[in-house]
């Protein structure tokens, strides 16, 4: 079974945040914060919204539907997403374990380098 309050203290803490600090981001209090750590009360659609800001995680991923984290990238450019695109798609591909780069490889490594230091 599903335990929202739970899920809010894991990420909390994941977040190094403490509940008085996440009841700042969200516009509630320290006990409030607390009371959904302890499934006394379930936060507001407003409040969900705004959780699922602060951790960078999906409403279905913040109350148990979708197991898996969420990846936004709203504030990343273009080249960006199409690099992130790649990095993902050589690891769904390259699974085992080399003792060097591919040229593959390093070519990502080479388009993260301009990435970074241009």
């Amino acid at each position: 079974m599903f335990d929202f309050g739970l899920r809010i203290k894991e990420l909390r803490e994941a977040h190094n945040m403490s509940q008085e600090a996440l009841g700042r981001r969200v516009g509630r209090s320290k006990p409030v914060i607390c009371s959904y750590e302890n499934n006394i009360k379930i936060p507001p659609l407003d409040v969900l919204i705004n959780l699922a800001n602060v951790f960078n995680v999906s409403l279905d991923y913040l109350v148990g539907i979708d197991k898996k984290e969420t990846l936004f990238i709203n504030d990343l450019s273009n080249s960006q997403i199409e690099l992130l695109k790649i990095i993902i798609e050589e690891f769904r591909e390259n699974k085992a374990p080399n003792k060097g780069l591919s040229i593959r490889q390093q070519k990502i490594l080479n388009m993260l380098l301009v990435e970074f230091f241009s």
